[in-house]
């Protein structure tokens, strides 16, 4: 039993410091009266949002946010350039002004290009703040800086010392997104080996990640891998205790091959070593090991300040080696050997776009991400053809098959719960119970040797029903550039007869989330046909939560358009020069914001 176990909170994993979040104080600069009767209450709303976010907001390594104010309130362009440099000392990457009163907007404004801005213009009839609101969203605007309006919908009194709860909404909206902007900034996509049996999205666009990401491109052979494992690159004694641990949680499950075919105990074992070595070197690779360094291997204990990686894979190693199934597996879930600890985002086949939408999804939530095919549309008629059932309930217009070759994280069975009902949760708040009850509901299944002629263990797991979630990809089009997907939905539970017969109709040894999309009626949400029809490659990501309203807020501070989602029109929070672009059709009007202002860091 897994009575106790280690939680890695605040774990440095990078070259860079987490962001900070600069609040920034803005006053009328008149001094005799003026500036010093706003003084008070402007400092004390800046404090109140930033005891709100520190409270409300956690980075991916579980510690608190940490929120910056300035000594003094910004009063004219003096001031600002002082905040600013301020803030570029205490490493500040988020930037929100608050006001009660009129300022001189373009005097006071935040001019960094390239840091995600809000502004609070607080709703009182005392002081213009409504005013310096429209006035500084104008200049903002009219240079070039997209800012998020917040303005809340009731009049407050002027010594009131609350944050509307719309309010509320559009700082941590805002602020989530404007995190993951900042921590994805100068970071690293590891690409171990090259493109994968012809996925696009496993063609590496650097540009891509430079222009829209603030991110580099680094690749590493797959051969690095085998001679780690050949050289003992690693932690030999972490390795012995890993390998106890999985023998222990690990449960083996079917093998799928002949029984000509199967290999002997002995195989599997050496092929479990293996593929645990694998698990080891990866994440050493993407953000280093000191422990090497004591080896000898200076070099290699820096890794690559990688925030995501894919590997390969298909078919150059799994056509002699065994697969990375458990490697992916078990570094995407929010737990192995060492205890809880922050996921590391690593995509199967290495598939750098769909690295990208999971890296969105975990950094937006602080949770483990699924990978998936988007494998099969299962119409109401052909489930009901082929295994007599009719489907019901959330099933009843038809499903999609989400299933990959075992690499998705085993936070995704579904066995953390929030309020009785399964979850995904961030990992500092998964109980060893929990993590005990993810690893009991996975199998691990000999690699089908037809698809993996090197062997290998694949996760075998079925997603638990009535979770929201939301599904997301980034495609790349040319001419156009990154568009963003997202559909938000349930994950159902089918009759377990349904299940096998439907289940088996591909390989059964790995992982399967039936999902079935919210229909609107319209457009690529007519029916879930549509959305199996208009999704844009063969991979997605699943995320926990129906989050596509703070996927939206990213894609725009990225410069990233959005061709398909089906989020309520009212949880849209775009910055204010969305609405110059159209208010009608707001999809056009994204499309258009986002070509015309071009992607966030291209030069």
């Amino acid at each position: 039993m897994l009575n106790s176990i280690k939680v890695f909170r605040g774990e440095k994993r990078f070259v860079e410091d987490f962001p900070k979040i600069g609040i920034r104080p803005v006053v009328d600069g008149r001094y005799g009266g003026v500036r010093e009767s706003l003084e008070g209450q402007t400092m004390r709303l800046a404090r109140l949002v930033a005891e709100f976010l520190e409270q409300h907001l956690f980075l991916p390594n579980g510690e608190r946010v940490k929120c910056i104010l300035p000594d003094c309130c910004i009063g004219g362009v003096a001031e600002a350039r002082m905040v600013d440099e301020f803030f570029h000392r205490e490493g500040v990457g988020v930037s929100i002004t608050v006001t009660p009163c009129w300022c001189y907007g373009s005097e006071t404004m935040d001019m960094s290009r390239e840091l995600p801005k809000a502004v609070w213009g607080f709703n009182g009839t005392e002081r213009p703040g409504a005013v310096y609101l429209a006035a500084v969203s104008a200049a903002h605007n009219q240079k070039g800086l997209p800012i998020f309006k917040i303005y809340g919908q009731d009049v407050q009194d002027k010594d009131d010392n609350f944050i509307p709860e719309d309010v509320q909404e559009k700082l941590l909206k805002f602020a989530r997104g404007a995190l993951a902007v900042s921590i994805m900034k100068n970071k690293s996509y590891l690409a171990i080996g090259s493109v994968s049996m012809g996925i696009a999205g496993s063609i590496v666009d650097a540009d891509f990640f430079e222009d829209y990401l603030g991110m580099r491109v680094e690749y590493v052979d797959m051969t690095e891998v085998l001679r780690r494992i050949e050289e003992k690159i690693y932690d030999e004694e972490e390795l012995e205790r890993a390998l106890v641990w999985v023998r222990k949680y690990c449960k083996e499950g079917m093998d799928p091959n002949p029984p000509e075919k199967r290999v002997s105990a002995e195989v599997k074992e050496k092929v479990w070593r293996f593929v645990v070595s694998m698990a080891i070197i990866v994440r050493d690779l993407m953000v280093g090991n000191p422990k090497l360094k004591e080896k000898g291997f200076p070099e290699e204990s820096l890794g690559h300040n990688a925030i995501i990686a894919g590997f390969q894979g298909q078919r150059h190693w799994t056509d002699h080696f065994p697969n990375g199934d458990f490697m992916e597996a078990i570094l995407n879930s929010s737990f192995d050997w060492n205890g809880l600890r922050e996921p590391y985002i690593v995509a199967t086949e290495n598939d750098c776009l769909n690295a990208v939408s999971m890296l969105f999804g975990h950094l937006l939530t602080n949770t483990a991400q699924i990978f998936a095919d988007v494998r099969t549309y299962w119409s109401p008629r052909a489930i009901e053809r082929v295994s007599g059932w009719k489907p019901e309930g959330l099933a009843s217009e038809g499903i999609i098959h989400l299933i990959n070759s075992g690499a998705a994280a085993l936070d995704g069975t579904g066995e953390e719960e929030l309020n009785g009902k399964p979850a995904i949760k961030p990992f500092w708040e998964i109980t060893p119970e929990e993590v005990e009850k993810c690893l009991e509901a996975t199998r691990f299944c000999y690699a089908n040797l037809g698809y993996f002629r090197g062997g290998g263990f694949s996760s075998q797991f079925t997603t638990r029903g009535g979770m929201p979630v939301t599904i997301s990809r980034i495609n790349l089009v040319k001419g156009l550039g990154p568009v963003l997907q997202i559909a938000e939905g349930y994950t159902v539970e089918l009759p377990p007869q349904v299940h096998k017969i439907l289940n088996e109709r591909t390989d059964p040894t790995w992982p399967t989330t039936w999902f079935v999309p919210k229909l609107t009626g319209k457009g690529a949400f007519r029916s879930v046909y549509s959305v199996m029809e208009n999704w844009g490659a063969n991979h997605c990501s699943i995320c926990y939560g129906h989050v596509g309203d703070l996927f939206l807020v990213l894609a725009s501070m990225l410069r990233i358009p959005v061709n398909m989602h089906n989020v309520e029109e009212e949880r849209i929070f775009r910055p204010s020069v969305w609405s110059a672009f159209g208010t009608e059709d707001l999809e056009g009007a994204d499309f258009r914001a986002c070509k015309t202002l071009g992607p966030l860091y291209k030069k």
